[in-house]
């Protein structure tokens, strides 16, 4: 597992984000900052879970997502909000964590 990004919820606007349109959520690249710092801005549609519209998450990056996820609590299930990506949410101690595996 390695440390992806910091994806913290927002309702103010930023610069460069991207809409993500079947989460009706604006995002930022979490790779133009050196700390991994993703802005989520969430839509009046989303139906993401409150946790994760309302605290920050952790991403890490795993190389099987369907293993990292056996035996937690998924609250997204495996999804591809862009390309060459899937992702899941999954809860620990009460945060939201996202896992991510990129496809080759």
């Amino acid at each position: 597992m390695k440390y992806s990004h910091l994806g913290i919820p927002t309702s103010v606007p930023q610069a460069g984000e991207t809409y993500l349109e079947q989460f009706d959520t604006h995002v930022t690249d979490h790779e133009s900052n050196p700390y991994g710092i993703q802005w989520m801005r969430y839509g009046p549609n989303c139906r993401l879970p409150e946790l994760v519209k309302t605290v920050a998450h952790v991403a890490f990056e795993v190389d099987d997502l369907e293993k990292a996820l056996q035996g937690q609590e998924v609250i997204i299930a495996p999804n591809s909000p862009s390309s060459g990506v899937v992702v899941a949410f999954v809860v620990i101690d009460g945060a939201p964590v996202e896992l991510l595996q990129y496809v080759k």
